[in-house]
């Protein structure tokens, strides 16, 4: 068996090389010894020793193969990969010669669609069931997403005979490449529609409107995201359909504020209420909550109403209801409550300071 040549020998570089010469070596190399631009008439030859450039820079430039390679050779258990098809080098290829080697363009599936949902925090505490109206390219009913008016099959393309690509030449200052591309005529596909349907012009799909029910599930929170499986955009000549995705947006509340399964509210109570006590009435969401308040409550206290919340959405039960007091300070007051007020105050070794000239005389015209 033949011995493998020294690396740096086929790239034409120094052992010491560095990495962008590595590089730029390799690059010239394959484009000269490209068996679509060489002209030998041997084919083997040429595809033999442009694999062989191949190996040699899969090999120089990892630096840890190139280590290994440095110390021991050609030894066997390297890891060298298989350069056969030469795919892992497919796009610097593309660079140099196009799409050269490539079957045929296969039908795409179809594009994965999104929906965004507004719902109100309702709806996240009991479920709901809301009507959507999205666009999409179906798939044409009249020809069934073949195309086809007479729903037959494409025929081979004239132009690429099936291909699905077609070679063109071109003289540039490295010499003359020959470039393979996307026919233009299928697409790539390799088939052309005869007889195009009229009603989606031969491409199978066409624009439409659906209608669909959406089930919101209690307890969802911001940002979920509903899969509708098959309901995006129709696939290209009876492919597969991609997928509708639904994202649920929360409005804000008025009232309530969600943390996590727990509502918080604000409510206002009199100052009265709060130094002794009472009995309140608090609207949840689902219905009147009741909540005793104790005698002398501070304002900004907080009260947990167990249950009274929105559902867990990854177990079983309910939040709670979280009331924080606001004692309300009245702005203006009646004559009678301000002297039971300062009494209080005289009561509890308070100063009240005196009121003025002016305040006195409405004091006694009844104004105040």
């Amino acid at each position: 068996m033949p011995s493998k040549r020294d690396y740096y020998e086929v790239l034409g570089v120094a052992r010491d090389a560095a990495e962008a010469d590595i590089k730029r070596a390799y690059r010239n190399l394959a484009r000269r010894h490209h068996p679509d631009v060489v002209t030998s008439a041997d084919k083997a030859a040429a595809e033999a020793r442009f694999k062989e450039i191949n190996e040699a820079y899969a090999v120089l430039s990892d630096g840890e193969r190139r280590a290994q390679y440095d110390r021991f050779g050609h030894a066997d258990g390297q890891g060298i990969p298989n350069f056969g098809d030469f795919s892992q080098f497919g796009d610097l290829f593309e660079a140099f010669f196009g799409s050269a080697g490539r079957g045929r363009r296969q039908p795409q599936r179809g594009a994965d669609l999104r929906y965004d949902l507004s719902i109100g925090l309702e709806d996240v505490h009991d479920g709901a069931e809301r009507e959507i109206t999205y666009t999409h390219l179906g798939r044409c009913e009249t020809c069934g997403g073949t195309g086809s008016a007479d729903k037959a099959a494409p025929v081979t393309c004239p132009q690429c005979r099936g291909s699905g690509q077609v070679r063109s030449t071109r003289n540039t200052m490295l010499g003359q490449f020959v470039t393979t591309g996307v026919c233009p005529r299928c697409g790539g596909s390799g088939g052309v529609i005869a007889n195009p349907c009229r009603a989606c012009h031969g491409h199978g799909r066409r624009e439409m409107r659906k209608t669909l029910t959406v089930k919101v599930p209690a307890g969802v929170e911001e940002g979920t995201r509903l899969r509708f499986a098959g309901l995006g955009e129709a696939g290209e000549r009876g492919a597969a359909s991609g997928d509708l995705y639904v994202f649920l947006t929360i409005e804000p509340h008025d009232v309530f504020e969600r943390d996590g399964a727990n509502l918080h509210c604000l409510t206002d109570v009199s100052f009265t209420q709060a130094a002794l006590g009472a009995k309140l009435e608090v609207e949840g969401l689902d219905g009147v909550a009741s909540l005793e308040l104790p005698a002398g409550t501070q304002n900004g206290t907080r009260f947990r109403i167990p249950g009274r919340g929105l559902a867990r959405a990854r177990s079983s039960g309910r939040g709670d209801l979280i009331v924080e007091i606001n004692v309300v300070v009245p702005e203006r007051l009646t004559r009678k409550q301000r002297e039971l007020l300062e009494d209080y105050a005289k009561a509890g070794g308070e100063t009240i300071p005196e009121p003025s000239l002016l305040k006195k005389v409405k004091r006694a015209l009844g104004n105040e």
